[in-house]
């Protein structure tokens, strides 16, 4: 199961982590990938010059809200085939 996780720290909720939230959880549910991606919130990851913090394995991306669904598409879903 691929483990992706989202920054919910005081900076990263003031860049929109709650809207990335939703359109990761958005994009799992209408891709049906319940269980292939595991979504879970996790606090600091050390990354607050930059947007939202997202953990995908061992990498850390900067995630917008504007950018979550693209990131999603081209980044999170290539590795759930």
């Amino acid at each position: 199961m691929l483990s992706l996780n989202v920054c919910i720290g005081s900076s990263c909720y003031l860049k929109g982590s709650y809207n990335v939230i939703q359109a990761f959880q958005q994009a799992i549910e209408a891709k049906g990938l319940h269980e292939k991606v595991e979504m879970k919130a996790q606090f600091c990851m050390k990354q607050c010059q930059n947007g939202v913090s997202v953990s995908l394995g061992d990498q850390i991306y900067s995630v917008s809200p504007e950018t979550a669904s693209s990131f999603f598409e081209t980044t999170v879903l290539p590795l759930t085939e």
